[in-house]
């Protein structure tokens, strides 16, 4: 997010000395609130990345050092865990990125509903996914803090026209007879450690006096895919303005401008911007465009679809937040970037639907965090935090 005076890189080499002129919205409006910015955390480059490992300084979990603190807003995560003083960071999500790294960190993540929070300022990854969001250390921080940042601005044309609130008011309310949905394809594939925590944190939910039902949510298998297209698709649109004119890293011109666009992005974009760009493209190509770009795009509104049925029976759905604990770096260099990607398959669907969710810390596997998902209808952001602060006090 773009910081007024204060390099904002987006964790890529192609930005290495860009200092924005202007506050994101989400800054100035805390700002405006006597808050201050401490410093820019590290991130994977343009948000690419599920372990923050694809960028220039690699933020490590402040639990293990040897383990990764998640992506692609790792940073945030880490400085909040591992920090007395700092209390919450600002960081931002396209499939999981604010989910990941709280659950890997032990620390809160809440991702609102997209267009609740603007936009402006925000250094695109993929335009109708990225949304800006909360790492905290308790629930109340979070929503606090959501107050403050959430509500249209006309900055941004994809913010949506709803009034501000306070969020703190549904910390501390009674979740009896709440209804909380759980779907079994949320709990395929689980580590077994993984799946005991957040079966026992729903257990207590129900404890409180939720009421809890399994259900299924069977598309949930076609989200991955259908994220990673139309996220890319979007990514390689995004980066073609770092060309060495305009914006970011430039090199002597040298001759014709296809030879010197390709001369800097090959210098200044990493490995994984590489890739994204060249997938994206290729999903974009005539004769590729309808078979993969838009009918991902035709799987999302039905995603969304099957959400709004479930959450005209349910008030939260209940499920992991990551499939796995905070990996050491050493079995994640031996991933490849599918297996990588696959990481995702927890966090993308909420995201691919546009819809609030929160990470809380839920337990341990050994020292290491595991975080309950709580996800919300569209601007239910109440309903989360109620049954997340409910349970973190219990």
């Amino acid at each position: 997010m773009c910081t007024k005076g204060l390099k904002t890189t987006a964790g890529s080499r192609i930005l290495e000395n860009y200092t924005p002129s202007f506050d994101a919205t989400a800054v100035a409006r805390l700002k405006e609130k006597g808050f201050a910015v401490v410093g820019k955390a590290a991130m994977d480059e343009f948000g690419f990345g599920t372990f923050s490992v694809n960028t220039f300084k690699v933020p490590k979990n402040p639990i293990d050092v040897l383990r990764s603190c998640g992506g692609s807003s790792g940073g945030p995560a880490a400085i909040v865990a591992a920090s007395k003083h700092i209390m919450f960071a600002l960081a931002t999500s396209t499939g999981g990125s604010i989910s990941c790294p709280a659950a890997f960190c032990g620390v809160v993540g809440l991702t609102p509903t997209y267009g609740a929070v603007s936009r402006y300022g925000l250094i695109d990854y993929a335009n109708s996914l990225d949304k800006v969001g909360v790492i905290s250390k308790t629930v109340r921080d979070a929503a606090k803090v959501l107050s403050i940042i959430a509500g249209s601005d006309e900055k941004d044309s994809t913010s949506l026209k709803v009034e501000k609130q306070d969020y703190t008011k549904f910390c501390g309310k009674d979740i009896k007879g709440l209804k909380i949905g759980v779907p079994k394809e949320y709990f395929e594939g689980v580590d077994k450690a993984v799946k005991e925590n957040v079966e026992a944190a729903i257990e207590k939910l129900r404890k409180l006096g939720a009421k809890v039902e399994r259900i299924s949510l069977p598309l949930t298998k076609y989200a991955l895919a259908a994220y990673y297209i139309i996220a890319m698709s979007e990514a390689s649109t995004n980066l073609a303005k770092y060309c060495g004119l305009r914006y970011g890293s430039a090199l002597d011109l040298k001759g014709n401008f296809n030879e010197y666009f390709s001369e800097v992005r090959e210098q200044f974009f990493g490995k994984e911007a590489k890739r994204r760009v060249l997938l994206g493209t290729f999903v974009r190509m005539a004769g590729y465009r309808e078979q993969y770009y838009l009918k991902a795009l035709k799987v999302r509104r039905m995603i969304i679809d099957e959400f709004e049925k479930a959450f005209e029976n349910y008030d939260v759905i209940a499920a992991p937040t990551m499939p796995i604990i905070a990996p050491k770096f050493s079995e994640i260099e031996k991933l490849t970037p599918a297996q990588q990607y696959a990481m995702d398959i927890l966090t993308v669907t909420p995201n691919l639907a546009g819809l609030p969710h929160i990470s809380v810390p839920c337990g341990f596997v050994g020292k290491m965090p595991v975080g309950l998902h709580l996800i919300g209808g569209h601007l239910q952001e109440g309903k989360i935090i109620q049954v997340a602060d409910m349970y973190e006090r219990a």
